[in-house]
């Protein structure tokens, strides 16, 4: 099975982390889900802005990316939490096609406050059938201390590459 690994991280930070494991471990294809017009400010900017986004239900336009879902037959698929739900360009990117005859495998980052993010992506996943997803909580500050087991992430990727790796 051909596996591709989409992500959305504003900072290069938790979610790029977890979707580098996945692509290590399983040796699929990458690719960053980037907005055409980029978050601009601090944290405190983008997180204003990000709370009004949700809000809205505002869908960012984004940049094509170097690979072609249709080419995949399994798409993992992660995000930041941006009050309670998946990242405004992470919506853009699932509903902006149809992974009929795919399998999508959610995943997700949260500061203490998971929400709804897994639920609101398989919703807006047309088509799909899903594999194993992982909530990953990491420090409320914004850093990088892991609050999850590492163990259950390692364990999340093994099944991963044991059912839909090349």
């Amino acid at each position: 099975m051909k596996t591709l690994v989409v992500y959305y991280s504003w900072s290069n930070g938790n979610t790029q982390k977890i979707a580098e494991q996945l692509r290590l471990a399983t040796g699929a294809d990458i690719a960053r889900i980037e907005t055409v017009k980029p978050y601009e400010g601090d944290y405190m900017d983008v997180f204003n802005q990000g709370q009004r986004e949700v809000n809205q239900g505002y869908k960012p336009d984004i940049q094509e990316l170097p690979y072609d879902v249709k080419d995949y037959d399994v798409i993992a698929v992660g995000t930041p939490t941006w009050w309670y739900t998946m990242a405004p360009a992470v919506k853009t990117f699932l509903e902006g096609h149809d992974f009929t005859g795919k399998t999508v495998i959610p995943f997700m980052t949260n500061g203490g406050w998971p929400g709804h993010v897994i639920k609101d992506m398989k919703q807006a996943a047309r088509g799909a059938a899903f594999g194993p997803s992982i909530e990953v909580q990491f420090d409320s500050s914004g850093g990088s201390d892991l609050v999850s087991d590492a163990g259950d992430i390692d364990d999340w990727i093994k099944d991963i590459k044991q059912k839909y790796s090349k």
